[in-house]
């Protein structure tokens, strides 16, 4: 087996694009107890259309006015108006559709996540390229941890493998020339220090 030819399918696999849904699965999967089906059912549908649907087809649209090139690597100046309209929806979705109250620990997920959008859009508009991809895994790595923890759940395997899953989408990134080491490190900073943050505010 080429490890080498394997290698890019993490990047598409843990895209940015498809975290906050990896999210929202494993919350509800470990919560689905405390709430009623429809309450999961019209949340993940509102996660969907919100961090997947509107920023694919946003996506298209960019990409249609040469905006953006590419669905797993992006220049400095094409990552601007993406990350912008990522931090906007997920302003929406912590605003007016994952309640605090109801969904605390989806709610606060979402919340690091549109403090790492800011970090790294701040870092766009400095001229620095933290690696996205980093940002998504490291969060949602730090995110199944919390929830372990909060709920005493033994994952010790799954937080493993989360881990694991980050080093193989940073060799990624590195096989595929999308970043630097320092980029890769900046974008698992960006990715778990709102998360550890938040999650220690929550407990």
């Amino acid at each position: 087996m080429d490890l080498k030819k394997i290698l890019p399918v993490f990047s598409y696999i843990f895209h940015p694009i498809f975290v906050s849904l990896y999210g929202t699965l494993f919350f509800f999967l470990i919560t689905s107890n405390f709430y009623y089906d429809s309450q999961i059912y019209i949340t993940l549908l509102q996660v969907i259309i919100l961090t997947f649907l509107l920023p694919l087809s946003m996506y298209f649209l960019f990409r249609s006015l040469g905006v953006v090139s590419s669905f797993t690597e992006a220049s400095l100046t094409e990552r601007r108006m993406p990350i912008a309209v990522q931090a906007v929806l997920l302003f929406v979705l912590i605003k007016y559709s994952v309640s605090k109250e109801i969904f605390t620990e989806l709610y606060f997920f979402f919340l690091g996540g549109l403090f790492s959008a800011v970090l790294v859009l701040a870092s766009v508009i400095l001229k620095f390229k933290a690696s996205l991809h980093m940002i998504g895994v490291s969060a949602l790595t730090a995110f199944v941890y919390g929830l372990s923890v909060y709920y005493q759940l033994p994952f010790v395997n799954l937080i493993a493998f989360c881990i694991v899953c980050i080093g193989l989408v940073a060799s990624s990134r590195l096989y595929m020339k999308a970043h630097t080491p320092i980029e890769l490190i900046a974008g698992i900073a960006i990715g778990l220090l709102p998360q550890v943050i938040l999650f220690k505010y929550w407990l």
